[in-house]
């Protein structure tokens, strides 16, 4: 589809000939002679892109483009400069410039190769963007994902691996938002409009994730009464999260290598192999560099998932980013819940960023719930019941961690050690009775 674009130039030669290579692309090209008329016509309508010379008689490209971007601050521009000159169009680069092209041009390809390397990164912010709104609808924002000071690295580092196909590992502490940077290493990708399948590997046994993974055909076990597609076959052409890695078992560690090596499985009882392409993020909170020390975790497994790591810090690391992530997830809990939301007092605000935060921005967002529930207008500190806040384990009262203890022994017996369905029997999160499980050392 051709888009609109201002050509701006005094050799009227020059301006013609890109005017007439990018008509015949199918463009709507508006011509300038000079500096004047293209203000003119950047304040009577947008543009997708402006094509401008650097050495004008009335005002410079650079010139034009700052006061072009006052009017028009999205559109993007090329700056045209000659050969001996090039420096001068770096430095426009540096202050805005899209790219440039140098004259006289030796052919029309020229002109095309530097037009598709400017629509390709316009494509992508504006994929970046919908994915931003998109995302905004279902998670946090872009902005609240990576609030911080401390986060604004790791932002740059998931922009820079989304584009391509490598593996990722995200690695932190429980809480920290890691399936949050898989799915928005997804949503920036190429594979966005692919499925993104996640598996949470240490809430299934060893028996159930293999078939989960890589399904099963019709009677390869006992209530295999039909074949069915694994979470690989599932995510082909899209991106497979496989959250906590690190609990898997030696052998479908096995399993795992081979898939990633070789981009092929086969079904649990069947014997045809699947070619699947499929972009694997793994994350964990586990030290996977000791767990491959002490034996229980694959050196081989572990460098074929450390690709790419990104390690994010805890909420302790990151307190300049506490009071915005709390106003938002005030804000969404008052929405949900059908209140007005009243914001924090500074008491609050100076609680919340004193505590300590040992569940991380899973806990933040509980507190602030509560907190949103028992408020009827601004979150006080008597509110958000901080001293309480922690998890189980930090509890003094014995009586209380013994009676949870016992709770969540007869549920996982009941269920046969499967996490999810003793979550829904006691009524938690999955999340919560996995950090439960590991706060008590059952």
């Amino acid at each position: 589809m051709g888009r609109s674009i201002l050509v701006v130039d005094d050799d009227k030669l020059m301006r013609s000939f890109i005017a007439l290579v990018l008509s015949e692309d199918g463009h709507q090209v508006q011509e300038a002679g000079n500096a004047r008329e293209a203000l003119a016509h950047l304040k009577h309508r947008d543009f997708d892109l402006v094509i401008t010379d650097l050495k004008m008689p009335d005002m410079d490209g650079v010139e034009l483009m700052r006061e072009g971007r006052t009017v028009r601050p999205e559109t993007p521009w090329i700056i045209i400069t000659a050969y001996g000159s090039i420096g001068s169009a770096v430095e426009a680069m540096k202050v805005g410039a899209a790219d440039y092209l140098t004259k006289p041009l030796g052919s029309p390809d020229e002109l095309r190769l530097v037009l598709s390397r400017v629509w390709r990164e316009i494509d992508d912010k504006r994929s970046i963007q919908l994915m931003s709104e998109e995302l905004g609808r279902q998670f946090p924002p872009i902005e609240m994902i990576f609030a911080g000071a401390k986060m604004a690295g790791i932002r740059a580092m998931v922009e820079q691996v989304a584009a391509t196909g490598s593996t990722v590992l995200v690695m932190g502490p429980s809480g920290t938002g890691k399936e949050l940077v898989a799915r928005t290493v997804h949503q920036m990708s190429p594979r966005r409009g692919k499925p993104f399948v996640a598996v949470h590997c240490a809430a299934l046994a060893e028996n159930l994730l293999e078939s989960e993974l890589f399904g099963h055909e019709k009677g390869a076990f006992t209530g295999a009464s039909a074949q069915r597609k694994g979470r690989f076959e599932l995510a082909d052409g899209g991106t497979l999260f496989l959250d906590e890695i690190g609990e898997i078992s030696p052998a479908i560690q096995v399993k795992l290598l081979r898939v990633i090596q070789e981009r092929e499985f086969e079904r649990v009882g069947g014997n045809r192999a699947i070619s699947i392409d499929v972009r694997i993020v793994a994350s964990t909170n586990r030290d996977l560099k000791a767990e491959v020390a002490a034996g229980r975790f694959r050196e081989d497994l572990f460098y074929r998932l450390n690709v790419f790591p990104i390690v994010l810090p805890p909420l302790s690391e990151r307190r300049e980013a506490i009071s915005t992530l709390a106003e938002y997830f005030a804000a969404r809990s008052a929405a949900a819940f059908g209140k007005q939301a009243g914001g924090f007092t500074p008491a609050a605000k100076g609680a919340l960023e004193a505590y300590a935060w040992p569940g991380n921005i899973r806990e933040l967002q509980n507190v602030i719930e509560r907190a949103v529930i028992l408020s009827a207008g601004a979150i006080d500190v008597s509110h958000l019941n901080l001293e309480t806040a922690q998890e189980p384990c930090g509890y003094e009262d014995g009586m209380l961690k013994a009676l949870e203890v016992e709770a969540i022994r007869k549920a996982l017996a009941e269920t046969g050690g499967n996490r999810t369905r003793a979550a829904k029997l006691l009524g938690i999160s999955l999340r919560t009775l996995q950090y439960r499980i590991k706060a008590y050392g059952l």
